[in-house]
């Protein structure tokens, strides 16, 4: 009977014995499928990324999945709707007819001079005034091709079709106040008086000394820095950057208190009331208001308003422009250069204000005696 074979086998042996059983069992991709996962790793995230880049439809006012319309509005000539608010007198019977430009994340109910005019005067001078949503916010249809251009012949319109007559006056706040620029260039023969009140500064305005324009610039938050260097350099992320949790984004629109004046904090109270419709105001979406605001209002424009001529050389009219020395959203020291540069423009700087001053007691009737009659 044949006996079994005994092998002593070394550890040597053993160990090397395993790691070649180890090799031998690792498994290689293939160079072909490694490319292709590679391929498909970063065509996932340049997916993701231009999802996360598109905003969302606008929910249209009137439309099936849309807020009601309950303003009154009228149809301008391309379709679109624009909504509108009547204060004053009568307009068949009034003696100054004013248009109200609103502001950023504002409406047509935050016509702050037709609020706080007293009385007294809208029935001695016989004032009426208008205001409206501009597009995009409140109940005015969005305009995804909104420039410059368009909001002055926006409002334009809007005086034709509640009949203004051939000359009718211009009022704006803050961003509103940036739009009266477009006014000036585009609409002037139809303009029977301005008012600029704190008006928003673009930064990169042909005109603007490199040196002032910079330091102007870097007096802003510096998430407010990023807000408008986005919206001037790529306004296609603007949407992303102002809803995105990993840096902060406009104060402005996250309602920051950091940027306000002393004066301003105090001022806030007047506007209490402005719960009651602030749901209204970005109720069809924030990119079509408040986003698109900011790649129009920063973005690069087609004149610098340094460039623009009196359009009253015979004192038929005049233009005026308002600003407080202590406005943390807006920078003085460039609304003086613009003063300095456009001598025919009356400037008035206020001591010890800021962004809000239209809201103080009996400021607005001060600026409207001015515009209106000339009262200093």
């Amino acid at each position: 009977m044949a006996g079994g074979v005994n092998r002593k086998i070394s550890a040597a042996s053993a160990r090397s014995h395993t790691r070649k059983a180890k090799q031998n069992s690792s498994y290689k991709l293939p160079s072909g499928m490694l490319k292709r996962a590679v391929v498909l790793f970063f065509v996932g995230i340049l997916a993701w990324a231009y999802k996360a880049t598109q905003p969302p439809p606008p929910k249209i006012c009137g439309s099936p999945d849309g807020p009601p319309v309950t303003a009154a509005r009228i149809k301008l000539s391309d379709g679109r709707h624009l909504a509108y608010k009547e204060h004053g007198v009568p307009k068949e019977t009034a003696n100054y007819k004013i248009v109200f430009v609103h502001g950023f994340d504002s409406c047509r109910h935050d016509a702050v001079v037709a609020k706080t005019l007293s009385p007294e005067i809208v029935e001695e001078l016989r004032i009426y005034v208008v205001s409206f949503d501009r597009p995009g916010y409140g109940e005015s249809d969005p305009n995804p091709k909104r420039t410059v251009k368009s909001m002055a012949l926006d409002i334009e319109e809007l005086a034709d079709q509640l009949g203004l007559g051939s000359k009718f006056y211009v009022i704006g706040f803050s961003m509103g106040g940036q739009v009266l620029w477009s006014c000036l260039k585009y609409i002037p023969h139809r303009l029977a008086g301005a008012g600029l009140l704190a008006p928003v500064i673009n930064y990169w305005w042909p005109g603007f000394p490199e040196n002032l324009s910079s330091e102007a610039y870097y007096q802003q938050l510096p998430q407010d820095q990023w807000a408008v260097r986005v919206a001037h350099y790529t306004p296609w992320l603007t949407h992303w950057w102002n809803t995105q949790k990993w840096f902060p984004a406009s104060s402005i629109a996250s309602l920051n208190l950091d940027i306000l004046s002393s004066q301003d904090k105090e001022l806030m109270a007047k506007r209490s009331e402005r719960k009651k419709y602030v749901a209204q105001v970005t109720q069809q979406g924030e990119f079509e208001s408040l986003h698109r605001d900011l790649n129009v209002g920063f973005g690069a424009w087609e004149f610098s308003p340094m460039d623009l001529e009196n359009p009253f050389p015979n004192n038929e009219g005049s233009v005026h422009l308002w600003h407080g020395d202590e406005d943390l959203i807006v920078p003085v020291t460039l609304q003086r250069y613009i003063a300095q540069r456009l001598p025919w423009i009356h400037y008035h700087e206020l001591p010890g204000t800021g962004h809000l001053f239209p809201h103080a007691d009996g400021m607005c009737d001060s600026i409207i005696k001015a515009i209106l009659i000339g009262e200093k």
